[in-house]
Order: structure tokens, then C-alpha cells, then sequence
């Protein structure tokens, strides 16, 4: 429905609120941008993760607790965040989320030690709880049900976008200013983001109340989903912590190679995320994705395990990464959006992200203490085996929608 507030149309969105309609391509982009800094200060400790260990002096498994302690904030807090958006709205907390980030960064910039290190990672956490709710939500709010799946996929892309500036351009721009010049570069390009959002997004409005379940939506589907991405998130957030790192120290590439695997591995989740989401739209296909997509990824981490003998195979094993892990995440964000009910998308949505964090939380700390003891191989195969029960799990989702017992 359009709402005329003098010269301005706005659309009020079936999920309450208010944004400027039509949602066009400026709105999809700022979507896409507040995404990509949600989770940049965690690409960016795992890009620079060499130029980190070698200065700071940490260690592989306080490495994967800067992981744990930015995802497992996000995971405690999402919940609430989901609250929060339903009750205050979307334009308050994309505008809180860059300029969280951009105090997050900038805290990694100067940091003196583990301790900060850590304590920086945790603030980070608080926009990735918002960033899924917030951006959802205003999704649902400003786009035709016929265009959120492709939106979806285009704003999840904003994650991958984020991996492949911590890989590339910014790994080179330490090369140069050195590690904590790039970082700070960062911070001021997020809080110049959040001046952007301001101008951007008209005032929030009261949402609707929430009213009855949709008839396509389960409560027990929607933390299906979330279990699904805990286990997806166990394996996506070990490979993109300790993937440049394992190109560093055991196949002997320059930090600078080593970073530009994360930059692959992202712009393969761009295309995959983009793509597979379009595909989500057709019907039924949302359903049949997340579980043939986690299988994929399976492929992908025993890739990694065979690159020990074989170094070139960790290029296509990135590719196929981003290709099929990462891109199951945006599915899944699709089938979200298709099911929530009136009122409570950011409740639903923050369900299953609080899931993905909380693998994001749990995985890297396990595959760090594994590789410490056993080396990367068995690492690698502890990834395979997270991918493949996401997989089991989200078969459940196909036989919903082929009628099978779970119907």
C-alpha cells in the first residue's frame, strides 16, 4: 500500500513500518553495504591474520576465540535484537549497527594486546544481531513478494562483499599503511556509511501488530533453520578464520596470496548468493536448497583436506566454498522472509541468525584445538562433517515440501 506524505510516497509494508517506495537500487544497496560491515571487523581479523599473529604475538586458538567472542555476543544478543527491530524499526538500528561497527573497528585499529582484542570482537557483535532483523525487515516493508528473494540475495551478498575488501583491497593497503592504518580506514569509511543510512531512510513507524501465524509457517521449521545454520556456521566460520592462515603456515604462501584466498572465497559467495536466492524464488525450490547446497559444501572442505597434498586445489576448494556454504545461509534467509508471521520477521529472523552465530561461536575454537593437536587434515574433515549434518537436517525441509512424513 502506498501512503502519500505530501511529495513522498511511501509503502507501508505488510510487517509494519514505514520506508520510501518503490524499494529501488539505491535502498538495495544500502542493504547490501550495512551487511557487508556486519561482519567486516571478523573478515578483516582473518584476512590480517598473519600480520596479527606476528605482531601481537597470539596464537592459532586465541585467533579463533576473536571468532568466538564476536559470534557468541551475537548469538546472546540476537533475540533481543529481534525485539528491538520489531519495536523500534529498521532505519534506528541500520543506523546504530554502521556506527557500532565503525567504534568496533576502530578499537582493532589501536589495540595493544588479546584482551582488547577480544573485547573490540564482542562490541562487534551487537550489529551482527541487528543486521539480519533490520535489513529483513525492511525488505518485507519496501519490495513485492515477486522481488525479496533476488533483494535477499543481493543484501546477504553485502557479507561476501565484506570478506573480499578484507581480502583484497584492504590486505593491499596494509601491505602499505601497515595493518592498523588499514583497519582505521575501515572505521571511517562505517561511519560514513551511517551518515548515508541517516539521509537514506525516512523515520521509523509503529509496526503492526503481530497477528497470526502465516498458514505456510511452523514454529518447528523455523528452528529447524536455526539448527541448520549452527551447523553451517561451525564449518563456514573455521574456513574463514583459519583459511588464510593455513595458506600462510602450511603452504607456504606470502600473507598477501594467503588474504587473497578470503577475497576469492568472497566473491564466490557474491555470485553464490545472488544466484542461488534467485533460484529460491521459484517455488518450491527454497525448500529443496539448503540441504542440496550443504552437501555441495561437504565437497568443498574434503577439497581443502586433499590441497595439503595437492596446494593448487585450495583455489577451486575456496571457490566451492563460497559457492555452496555461504550461499546456503542467504536460502535460508530467503525461506525466513516467505514464512514469517505478520509482525514478527525480525523475531524470525533473528531465530535463525542467533543460530549461525552460535556456530560461528562454537566451530573456529574446535577446529583451532583440533589442528593444534592433529594438524589441518583432520581439521578439514571436522568441517566436512559439520556441512554434512546441515545437510541431514535441512532434508527435512524437501520431503516438507514433496508431502513426504514431515508434511
Amino acid at each position: 500500500m502506498l501512503v502519500k506524505r505530501g511529495k513522498e510516497p511511501e509503502a507501508a509494508g505488510p510487517d509494519g513500518g514505514t520506508v520510501r517506495a518503490p524499494g529501488g537500487r539505491s535502498l538495495t544497496v544500502l542493504l547490501t553495504t550495512a551487511m557487508a560491515f556486519s561482519m567486516l571487523q571478523l573478515f578483516v581479523i582473518g584476512a590480517l591474520g598473519p600480520r596479527l599473529v606476528g605482531e601481537l604475538g597470539i596464537s592459532r586458538t586465541v585467533l579463533g576465540l576473536t571468532t568466538t567472542a564476536g559470534f557468541g555476543a551475537a548469538a546472546v544478543l540476537s533475540p533481543m535484537a529481534g525485539r528491538l527491530v520489531d519495536r523500534v524499526g529498521p532505519r534506528s538500528c541500520l543506523i546504530a549497527l554502521l556506527l557500532l561497527t565503525a567504534a568496533s573497528l576502530a578499537l582493532i585499529g589501536a589495540v595493544p594486546g588479546t584482551a582488547v582484542l577480544l573485547l573490540a570482537v564482542a562490541l562487534g557483535g551487537v550489529p551482527q544481531a541487528l543486521a539480519n532483523p533490520a535489513t529483513n525487515k525492511v525488505i518485507l516493508a519496501a519490495f513485492p513478494a515477486e522481488r525479496r528473494a533476488a533483494v535477499t540475495g543481493l543484501k546477504q551478498s553485502g557479507v561476501q562483499c565484506g570478506a573480499f575488501v578484507a581480502g583484497l583491497p584492504l590486505s593491499l593497503l596494509a601491505a602499505g599503511v601497515g595493518w592498523r592504518g588499514a583497519v582505521w580506514a575501515a572505521a571511517v569509511t562505517a561511519a560514513l556509511a551511517a551518515l548515508w543510512a541517516a539521509r537514506v531512510l525516512p523515520a521509523d513507524r509503529p509496526s503492526a501488530t503481530a497477528g497470526p501465524p502465516a498458514a505456510s509457517s511452523s514454529p518447528r521449521e523455523t528452528w529447524r533453520l536455526a539448527v541448520f545454520s549452527l551447523l553451517l556456521g561451525c564449518g563456514i566460520a573455521s574456513v574463514n578464520t583459519y583459511l588464510a592462515l593455513f595458506g600462510s603456515q602450511r603452504l607456504g604462501m606470502t600473507p598477501t596470496t594467503a588474504a587473497a584466498l578470503v577475497a576469492v572465497l568472497g566473491v564466490a559467495g557474491i555470485g553464490g548468493r545472488v544466484g542461488w536466492s534467485r533460484a529460491a524464488g521459484r517455488p518450491g525450490w527454497a525448500e529443496a536448497l539448503p540441504a542440496l547446497l550443504a552437501a555441495g559444501a561437504v565437497g568443498a572442505a574434503l577439497l581443502l583436506a586433499v590441497a595439503l597434498r595437492a596446494q593448487p586445489l585450495v583455489w577451486p576448494a575456496a571457490v566451492a566454498v563460497g559457492s555452496f556454504a555461504v550461499s546456503a545461509n542467504a536460502v535460508s534467509m530467503v525461506l525466513v522472509l516467505r514464512k514469517a508471521a505478520p509482525g514478527r520477521a525480525g523475531k524470525d529472523s533473528a531465530l535463525v541468525s542467533a543460530g549461525f552465530f552460535a556456530g560461528f561461536a562454537v566451530g573456529p575454537p574446535l577446529f583451532g584445538a583440533l589442528v593444534s593437536a592433529t594438524g589441518y587434515g583432520p581439521g578439514w574433515l571436522l568441517v566436512a562433517a559439520e556441512f554434512a549434518a546441515a545437510s541431514a537436517v535441512a532434508v527435512s525441509l524437501m520431503l516438507r515440501r514433496s508431502g513426504g512424513p514431515d508434511a
